[in-house]
């Protein structure tokens, strides 16, 4: 695999394990979430940078295997383009359902 390649995969893994961070001494609850601005904006700025990162990728090597990686490079536009549009319930969707397959899929391509 190309070592920037590699370097991307990298960042998006970071940026996840960063979100996770901001979970570890307050409970992982919607409403909580959503209450907490400096919260909301560190985790929309980490899925900026995943969806940067997964751009880059697939300009390099479209043929990767991560699922909705296209959708994840979309909703980084979205929140850059349409911030005023950007829904709460749709980036904590992300961060319980998307970024945990996510991380598992990037850390199998990592150990290859």
């Amino acid at each position: 695999m190309d070592n920037n390649i590699k370097t991307w995969l990298f960042d998006i893994l970071s940026s996840i394990n960063e979100i996770e961070s901001y979970f570890i001494e307050t409970p992982k609850m919607f409403e909580i979430y959503q209450n907490d601005l400096r919260t909301k904006r560190a985790v929309e700025r980490n899925i900026e940078i995943i969806g940067e990162a997964m751009s880059r990728i697939l300009k390099q090597e479209n043929r990767i295997e991560i699922s909705n990686s296209r959708k994840i490079v979309d909703v980084r536009n979205r929140i850059i383009h349409g911030y005023d549009s950007v829904s709460d319930d749709v980036i904590w969707g992300i961060v319980i359902r998307n970024l945990p397959i996510l991380q598992k899929e990037v850390e199998t391509l990592l150990e290859e």
